[in-house]
């Protein structure tokens, strides 16, 4: 278990230092402690990111780049995150004056000692089943806080402090972090190997799951369709499941796709609701919304009720999003990098009545790819036109041999007439692209790398492809 250094009581006002504070899960950070009231401060090496600008509203005093302002003489901590190089200026400065260094995890727990947290966890649709229960629980007015992986349109941030109700909180499994949040309620959509690098195997990592639904006292929400969340009701103590299983106790039927959402029918006790998702396509999105009305509705929110606000949910950054609709060519990014996610929403594509799917796909880290690369074979099926880049190291160093072309490979030796393109390059990606893409299609970038700038670069190339 991950047992990071504790960050100074935050029940009293602080000052707080954040490092690489323009990311998503930072930048939250640094907004939930400015929204308590506390002094916060951050750095990031980037000079823009979409959550900078946030940040400054609220009074956060952010330096980017090259740009550093000394610590505050009394500054109370400085937080880090596991991409926060141990030789970072504000790092060093702070252990040579005796000030605490707190892991991000660290920080997360102790402002969840603030008040009650439902915490979604999984190895993925984290982020969109969060955004899902956070936006239902807005709108049945029990006025939440939450803490999301990515931006949320419809709640307007990442995250917020809120009021009286829960603090809905994205999970994470990848370092540990879900272990020490304290949550008394949680959902956890599905478990399969991935982080194996931080647990050391996947024996561990199912371990974890475990010990965190076991501490956990209130309603643990699990789906019956995944081996891995199904297999974690015997240590929930309060177990409620949700599905297509005939067993669960939020039964999902007649699942069907919408071009960019989905609609489904959810029964619990005998009473039926229909339900729509205009912004999450395919089955594994209604899993999620399922999720979300599951424990909204443990948590006091009638069915129907959260089923009203959902048809209102305008999706979240990276998760299917829609970019823009050029020449007939719709463009969607998704941040899905696992052979599961992006199975997945190719499978959501191809329902949404799109002429052809072309796929554009960047591997995440090597470590995942040398470890994952195999389990890809079978994930582009639904794909009429798959281009593969090199990886996106996400700041790990390369592996020889580990590059996107083992995916190219797995793909083929399994599927030898698959259409399959080896650009390592984006820019090389989006040339072919813009010459390839015809009025009908849906181009879909997946990964969770740099690959999303990529549809910028084809709505202006297909812009003047057409004049």
């Amino acid at each position: 278990m991950l047992v990071p250094e504790p960050l100074p009581d935050l029940s009293v006002p602080r000052q707080i230092h954040v490092t690489n504070v323009g990311g998503a899960g930072m930048s939250a950070v640094a907004t939930l402690m400015a929204q308590m009231g506390h002094r916060v401060s951050g750095h990031d090496p980037a000079e823009h990111t979409p959550f900078l600008g946030p940040l400054r509203d609220l009074g956060v005093i952010v330096g980017t780049g090259s740009e550093r302002e000394p610590l505050a003489p009394d500054v109370d901590a400085v937080v880090v995150s596991t991409a926060t190089p141990s030789d970072d200026p504000d790092v060093v400065h702070a252990r040579d004056r005796g000030i605490p260094v707190v892991h991000r995890s660290g920080a997360l727990a102790e402002i969840c000692r603030q008040r009650a947290v439902a915490a979604v966890a999984g190895t993925h649709g984290k982020t969109t089943t969060s955004a899902l229960l956070a936006s239902v629980l807005v709108g049945a007015d029990t006025d939440p806080g939450w803490v999301v992986g990515a931006r949320v349109a419809g709640l307007g941030a990442s995250a917020a402090w809120g009021g009286a109700g829960p603090l809905v909180v994205e999970a994470d499994e990848s370092d540990g972090t879900f272990l020490v949040l304290g949550a008394s309620a949680a959902i956890v959509t599905n478990v399969e190997p991935d982080h194996l690098e931080h647990w050391g195997g996947e024996e561990a990592l199912r371990a974890a799951f475990h010990e965190f639904v076991a501490a956990i006292d209130g309603p643990t929400v699990l789906c019956l369709d995944d081996p891995g969340s199904a297999s974690l009701v015997g240590s929930a103590r309060h177990p409620v499941t949700y599905g297509v299983a005939a067993e669960s106790d939020y039964r999902i039927t007649d699942v069907t796709p919408r071009g960019t959402g989905v609609s489904f029918t959810i029964t619990n006790a005998g009473h039926s609701v229909d339900v729509v998702v205009p912004a999450a396509p395919g089955i594994h999105n209604a899993r999620n919304a399922a999720a979300a009305l599951a424990l909204a509705h443990q948590l006091g929110v009638p069915v129907d009720t959260g089923a009203g606000m959902l048809s209102r949910f305008r999706g979240v950054a990276r998760r299917f999003e829609v970019r823009g609709e050029v020449g007939g060519v719709v463009l969607v990014d998704s941040y899905d990098h696992l052979p599961t996610e992006v199975a997945a929403a190719l499978a959501a594509a191809s329902d949404g009545g799109w002429t052809r799917v072309v796929c554009c796909f960047q591997p995440h880290r090597f470590s995942r790819t040398a470890s994952l690369w195999r389990e890809f074979a079978d994930a582009f099926v639904d794909a009429d036109l798959l281009l593969v880049t090199d990886v996106y190291p996400a700041g790990e160093p390369s592996r020889p041999g580990v590059t996107g072309k083992l995916i190219v490979d797995a793909v083929l030796d399994a599927h030898p007439r698959a259409r399959v393109m080896w650009l390592p390059a984006l820019d090389d990606a989006a040339s072919y692209l813009t010459a390839a893409l015809r009025p009908g299609d849906l181009c879909i970038t997946l990964g969770a790398g740099d690959l999303t700038e990529v549809p910028d670069l084809l709505i202006d190339r297909l812009s003047e492809r057409a004049t």
